[in-house]
């Protein structure tokens, strides 16, 4: 989660782009492989290799949280410093990204013995992730309309519960309004870029 969203191939950016991006990248695309497989063990019942697996999804989701705030903060000064980039305050996007997604895991992780609340928690966990790839197509980023398509696929999982169990499961009436209430936040701090707030970013970027 870049400070600001490069639209450069990264294979052939100039300037080159720092390694941890790259690092980065491949942590979260394992993110969707991961996600994938862990959907199909358990759609095949494999639950023993679920549970298993289910370890390194701990320790890849940690990492990625990790990698997730140092990165915004790396390429958000190569982004200020490099490339001349206005608006550090876009750090609001991602570090609210990570602050949802380790939430969700570790609420996933903590209630893995109940799977009803398990599987909704992931899938919201790995939906918080989408604002990134929907911002890499330049109208939805200059309209703020990042967060409101990765909503679109988030309301399909409550789709499915009105259509499959006639009902909102509790995890979807408790965590979607936090959730939407931390976008509009994000994108308050982004967009209106409060004083305080952009001395805070300019601090944490050294710039």
């Amino acid at each position: 989660m870049g400070f600001q969203p490069d639209r450069q191939s990264i294979l052939h950016a100039d300037p080159p782009r720092p390694l941890l991006l790259w690092i980065h990248g491949a942590a979260f695309s394992g993110w969707v492989a991961f996600y994938i497989v862990q959907s199909g063990l358990v759609r095949t019942r494999n639950v023993q290799w679920h549970r298993f697996l289910g370890w390194f999804g701990l320790a890849l989701g940690i990492a990625m949280v990790g990698l997730g705030f140092a990165v915004s903060i790396i390429m958000g000064n190569f982004d200020a410093v490099v490339l001349h980039l206005p608006s550090p305050t876009f750090l609001s996007v991602p570090w609210f990204d990570m602050t949802a997604f380790g939430t969700c895991l570790g609420l996933a992780i903590y209630w893995r013995k109940k799977p009803e609340l398990h599987r909704r928690l992931l899938f919201l966990a790995s939906c918080s992730l989408l604002d990134a790839p929907f911002g890499r197509f330049s109208f939805l980023f200059n309209n703020n309309l990042f967060f409101p398509c990765l909503d679109v696929i988030m309301l399909l999982g409550v789709g499915r519960d009105l259509f499959v169990d006639r009902r909102i499961h509790k995890a979807y009436r408790v965590a979607l309004p936090l959730l939407f209430a931390g976008q509009a936040l994000a994108v308050y701090l982004y967009a209106a870029a409060p004083a305080w707030w952009l001395g805070f970013t300019r601090s944490v970027l050294g710039i």
